[in-house]
């Protein structure tokens, strides 16, 4: 059976007859109002975001499917809970909240691609990935939402696939994530001054003495590496005298030689 595909990227939920997809679909004898509602169908909740869409036509039998290309589900999630990128220490520092109304809608705009067994399961697969990146579900951290999920918490807005929030409720996770972030910032500039004191209090000491140090006072690995290089740096001229000593015949610095020449 002779199949052509068109392809197009579309607005979530808007296609239209208009280019690119119109004028592609219509040679093919299908009927492109049917099309496109199967499209807008799909790509109902990326409304806002670019979707490519992957049109397939038997064009003996005028049969058609619609398949969409969708981001990755932690892209969706960063995407519902407002923020560019999740967090760098995500046991630690919760960058967003979402709800369980938004967790619903990712689980059904990444459908197809998740692995579990009805929407219940989808939806604990999106807590999953929220739990790597930093972000709570229902003010909860990820483990204790699946627990949620599974004792029935939220049986009745995954029941009625609920996922629109009311503006009240936006404003609170706005509320929500820049409280976040000050905490965040607090934490951090707590590990910078103990870091600090720690480095300072042991000047002179080898690196790793100083490094296992930092990491016995819990200091997350991303300001150890960002201070400990910084504190620790070797004066400037001792790793050319070193280079020089370690060079054959033991090459003295140029000062020295100096010396001993006035010396003769």
């Amino acid at each position: 059976m002779p199949t052509q595909t068109v392809e197009a990227l579309v607005e979530g939920g808007k296609a239209s007859a208009a280019p690119p997809l119109g004028p592609a679909l219509g040679p093919l004898g299908i009927n492109v109002g049917q099309v496109i509602s199967e499209i807008n169908k799909k790509t109902a909740l990326f409304q806002g975001m670019q979707v490519p869409v992957k049109v397939s036509v038997d064009t003996s039998s005028r049969a058609f499917t619609v398949s969409i290309g969708t981001p990755p589900a932690s892209a969706l999630a960063k995407k519902e809970a407002g923020i560019e990128k999740g967090s760098g220490n995500p046991l630690l520092d919760k960058v967003a909240d979402l709800r369980i109304e938004q967790i619903i809608k990712v689980a059904k705009m990444k459908d197809t691609q998740l692995l579990g067994n009805g929407l219940k399961s989808k939806v604990k697969e999106i807590i999953g990935t929220c739990n790597s990146m930093g972000i709570l579900v229902e003010g909860k951290p990820a483990v204790d939402a699946i627990k949620m999920v599974n004792e029935g918490a939220f049986d009745e807005e995954i029941r009625q696939e609920k996922t629109e929030l009311t503006a009240q409720e936006l404003k609170e996770l706005e509320v929500e994530r820049k409280k976040l972030a000050e905490e965040i910032e607090r934490r951090k500039e707590e590990f910078l001054a103990k870091a600090k004191f720690i480095i300072d209090s042991m000047a002179g000491k080898a690196r790793g003495e100083i490094k296992a140090k930092l990491v016995e006072a819990a200091i997350p690995t991303k300001i150890i590496d960002e201070l400990l290089p910084a504190a620790t740096a070797t004066a400037p001229g001792a790793e050319a005298g070193k280079a020089a000593a370690a060079a054959p015949g033991g090459a003295q610095p140029a000062a020295a030689k100096k010396e001993e020449k006035e010396k003769k």
